[in-house]
């Protein structure tokens, strides 16, 4: 591989030639990215973040694609013209890309895409029952001052809603993943009876019965296609975002994160960079991770702050919180202040773990 590299860099015919900052990386990111020029394609490296493009590293139709985020050392030899406008045709490429594989904004398609059911119990008079609930418990017990979990608050235009699906039906198809808004338990992975919350090394916090009714109402709302009012947008630099469509109150749930559940010791060596720890059991052959490569939902692309950065805490508007849930594990995703329109939503990679590497993050 670095005799291919060597042979690059004395021709000087390369459009971009990338280093790695190990071999092992290096030999990793272009094995499994290999394409042709006729065909670029976005790809998810396992040592990048978010979807890159594959860029040429020549004009030869037979000289394969890198992928340039999971290398440290770039050496470019281009002409003065390419070299001044590489870093805008790299982003033009990427969101021409996007656009043209945008999700269609048709309704029966996104309804399908969604599985949304139909019901005749209104979103607004879910809400209103809820809201009655809230305002009977606190009678009973006005001397508890606990805040109380709040359910998102939908767009009320229906178009404006397909649109928000439609942009995150599009970040999912381009990730290969399916829609699912709960943890599945496929054949071959942990069994749904090993989700046990008691396990949890040091205990876990027990979510009150008041917030799991506020979750449910999540659910429900969900899936009649009252989604949270978010929009799934790509950025060149930092990949798929998620940005509020509307203000967002403290403490309200943002989402569950989901997607399959599987033992840890299963994937040890996964590359994947979307895993979330599900259960931090006492025995490690028994702790959980959510995997959302396959199926997974909006929380996937909630971008997560830079630990090294000394605004990274600042940029922070959501919390990733685990509770028992009826005795199982979930991992809720909730507003820790209020969130203006069009703010990007950040969270802590390393809330539990701090070990995943965040120094590299925007």
């Amino acid at each position: 591989m670095m005799a291919w590299i060597t042979r690059m860099l004395a021709a000087r015919d390369v459009g971009l030639v990338i280093l790695a900052h190990s071999f092992c990386c290096a030999t990793n990111a272009i094995r499994d990215s290999i394409c042709f020029a006729s065909d670029p394609f976005l790809f998810r490296c396992p040592k990048a973040l978010g979807y890159v493009p594959l860029v040429p590293a020549s004009s030869n139709p037979n000289v394969p694609f890198l992928c340039p985020k999971s290398m440290l050392y770039l050496f470019i030899f281009l002409s003065s013209y390419i070299l001044k406008h590489v870093t805008f045709a790299f982003g033009c490429l990427v969101s021409q890309m996007i656009d043209q594989s945008a999700f269609p904004l048709v309704q029966t398609k996104i309804v399908d895409f969604f599985r949304i059911q139909r019901s005749s119990e209104s979103t607004e008079k879910l809400s209103q029952i809820n809201s009655k609930k809230r305002k009977k418990a606190s009678c009973l017990a006005v001397s508890k001052k606990k805040r109380k979990l709040l359910p998102f608050n939908p767009i009320e235009d229906p178009q404006r809603r397909l649109e928000q699906m439609a942009s995150l039906a599009t970040a999912l198809k381009a990730s290969g993943a399916e829609y699912s808004d709960e943890l599945t338990y496929r054949h071959g992975m942990a069994l749904r009876s090993a989700n046990c919350s008691a396990m949890e090394k040091g205990g876990m916090q027990v979510l009150p019965k008041e917030d799991i009714e506020t979750l449910n109402l999540c659910k429900r709302m969900m899936e009649k296609g009252e989604c949270p009012p978010l929009m799934v947008v790509f950025d060149p630099v930092e990949g798929f975002t998620v940005q509020a469509d509307r203000f967002i109150k403290d403490l309200t749930i943002i989402t569950e994160y989901c997607g399959d559940v599987d033992y840890l010791r299963n994937r040890e060596h996964d590359d994947g960079d979307s895993m979330m720890t599900l259960l931090y059991a006492s025995n490690p052959l028994k702790s959980l991770v959510i995997c959302p490569d396959k199926r997974s939902n909006i929380a996937r692309f909630v971008n997560g702050i830079n630990n090294f950065s000394p605004d990274g805490r600042k940029k922070q508007n959501v919390k990733c919180v685990r509770y028992d849930v009826n005795g199982e594990c979930r991992v809720l995703l909730i507003a820790n202040r209020d969130i203006r329109k069009g703010e990007k939503l950040y969270y802590d990679y390393n809330g539990y773990e701090h070990e995943y590497p965040t120094e590299h993050f925007v």
